[in-house]
């Protein structure tokens, strides 16, 4: 039985024009009528995932910022966080003098995303994802022990290794410096121990490398069919293209596994 369906956002559950691909939504909407729940995990932060969540009429958590904390967005509680340590924190502040041209960092810190940078790469990052960036006016300002994550925008990106953190791709142009231990998956195992889920009994599907952990955690993975081959390779099921409804292709699997049809 699949009781939960985790869905990812972006290249998943939202396609290109940053709408929900209509199938996907529908039949999640179909899942949730016959008795089924479904969990929001994204690399966005709450403002950004809020207008998708209420769409979907959800009442449960989400899990945002690839796994850093965990939110009931109706409520506003933080019922799992994760931050950076200062000493990594410090140690990006060295670093970002020393990035490429054309390569920009974003922070986000007690629910505010903040750039010191105005350049189109972070302008297209924000709108896209519906958010205001403010800016800090130094990084200094910024209360080291807070820092939920640092994302790095722009091309080209450099290869970080910094101590106490793990770094992702949620997109080509991004990359993603998070508190060691927060990934997609470690927060879906915390919320389905907490909700006495069995993790046998939840499907997981997403598109790019930051949705590996998650898809490896379910009972059941699903790649999307044109995502990075790397998830598909260790996915259970690949299924369609995110504008040809992958979300709908697991609804169905689970409609069928739970015999709701």
């Amino acid at each position: 039985m699949i009781r939960w369906i985790v869905t990812d956002l972006d290249g998943t559950l939202v396609g290109r024009d940053l709408a929900m691909v209509p199938a996907s939504r529908d039949a999640l909407l179909r899942f949730r009528a016959a008795g089924g729940e479904v969990v929001v995990a994204t690399g966005r932060m709450e403002d950004s995932a809020r207008r998708y969540y209420e769409e979907l009429d959800l009442e449960g958590p989400a899990i945002l910022y690839n796994g850093a904390r965990t939110v009931d967005l109706v409520t506003g509680a933080v019922l799992r966080s994760r931050v950076l340590p200062e000493a990594a924190w410090k140690t990006l502040l060295g670093l970002f003098d020393e990035l490429p041209s054309g390569a920009y960092p974003v922070a986000f810190c007690r629910g505010e995303a903040l750039a010191v940078h105005d350049v189109p790469e972070l302008r297209d990052f924000a709108r896209r994802d519906g958010i205001t960036l403010r800016d800090p006016g130094d990084w200094t300002a910024l209360p080291p022990g807070e820092i939920t994550k640092c994302m790095l925008i722009g091309d080209p990106l450099p290869e970080l290794a910094v101590a106490g953190t793990v770094t992702v791709r949620s997109e080509a142009t991004y990359l993603e410096v998070l508190p060691e231990g927060a990934t997609k998956g470690s927060a879906l195992r915390d919320l389905a121990a907490a909700r006495g889920v069995p993790l046998e009994h939840v499907a997981a599907v997403g598109d790019n490398p930051n949705d590996l952990d998650m898809i490896r955690t379910a009972g059941v993975g699903v790649a999307v069919g044109d995502g990075h081959p790397e998830v598909r390779a260790a996915a259970d099921v690949v299924a369609a293209a995110c504008a040809d409804g992958a979300v709908a292709d697991v609804v169905k699997l689970a409609l069928k596994a739970n015999g709701w049809v």
